[in-house]
């Protein structure tokens, strides 16, 4: 599917020539990936602007028309879907040998491109928009959508860091249009779905998925909020997947010892290799999010230091008691020695 970078960006849009597109007239371009083009229009009826991806023409027949369908989940999967935190779409059509979506155009960055320009995001900031994501995702898979591709750059920022769940590409959804052998459209090899870095263990192996992969792939995207590193950095893809399938990362307070401890547990809980023994929903993830920001919150509000900064004065008080009791050890000795000697 077209990246992200179509939704929407700060940058100015390169002008593209005027044509209409269903009833919405094309005024400029947004950007452009390997399977397509994301221009910026003009919806006529309401009179806002909307972003409208348009898929490319392959030369096979056959494979037209599996990305014409794997086109149209994603209409499927997204437009049955009204919440805050996921992109809205308008419409989707196939006219005049053109398939093309028109969705809500969101002004912002994702997640990716943020952090790769050096964002760094504050505890409170990393777990609110996780929180959020959570409860779109709750709300999407009570729908019967599972998204299956969570990842940084499909967390789209608009505003006061309000996040977007875009991109359902691959999301599996009712009555979703299938290939010959039953099976939806694959996007890597071994007949794997999903991005590498972040999908689930199950994903790795080729296995069933169901909603709890969507909290898995979440808790990983917060783990790389937390710590500014993948939880399984590998450029070997055989080696990546086996790490995601087999390895436990390391607890991102140990990378980071800014993160409390609540919150990493949070994380780990969400990465647990089998699904049972992670977070039982989405909802339940978001609950637990809920809980750690409002304890995090109150410390603030009432002047008191967060769960981060008493973990590392906890840290500090303990090794000053430590140095205290060699040094009153060591004069106690000093003491005894002087007094035998008398």
């Amino acid at each position: 599917m077209v990246q992200n970078v179509h939704l929407a960006s700060n940058a100015a849009p390169s002008k593209a020539p005027m044509r209409r597109i269903g009833r919405f007239t094309i005024t400029d371009k947004l950007g452009s990936g390997s399977n397509g083009n994301v221009m910026l229009g003009h919806d006529p009826v309401i009179d806002r602007p909307v972003a409208i991806k348009i898929l490319n023409n392959p030369s096979g027949a056959t494979d037209k028309k599996q990305r014409e369908q794997q086109f149209i989940n994603e209409a499927r999967a997204a437009g049955r879907l009204s919440h805050p935190n996921i992109v809205t779409i308008y419409d989707a059509s196939t006219e005049g040998g053109t398939t093309f979506i028109a969705m809500e155009f969101l002004q912002g960055k994702d997640l990716r491109e943020l952090m790769a320009n050096g964002k760094r995001f504050d505890i409170i900031e990393a777990a609110s928009i996780a929180y959020k994501v959570a409860n779109a995702l709750a709300f999407a898979h009570n729908q019967g959508v599972i998204h299956r591709d969570i990842k940084p750059a499909n967390i789209f920022l608009v505003g006061d860091n309000q996040p977007k769940v875009v991109d359902f590409g691959i999301a599996r959804v009712p009555n979703r249009t299938l290939d010959a052998e039953g099976q939806p459209q694959t996007l890597f090899k071994n007949n794997l779905m999903g991005t590498p870095n972040y999908m689930s263990p199950e994903q790795a192996a080729s296995q069933p998925v169901t909603a709890l992969t969507d909290v898995y792939s979440l808790g990983a995207t917060l783990y790389e909020m937390l710590t500014n590193q993948k939880p399984f950095p590998a450029s070997d893809f055989d080696k990546l997947l086996y790490n995601i399938a087999h390895k436990t990362p390391k607890s991102p307070d140990l990378i980071n010892p800014e993160v409390p401890e609540r919150l990493a547990h949070i994380v780990m809980k969400a990465m647990q290799k089998k699904p049972h023994r992670r977070y039982k929903s989405a909802a339940e993830m978001a609950l637990a999010l809920n809980k750690f920001l409002a304890k995090e919150k109150r410390a603030r509000r009432n002047g008191g230091s967060s769960s981060s900064s008493r973990s590392s004065a906890s840290a500090v008080e303990k090794s000053n008691l430590f140095w205290l009791g060699w040094a009153s050890f060591i004069i106690a000795t000093i003491l005894v020695v002087l007094a035998y000697f008398k």
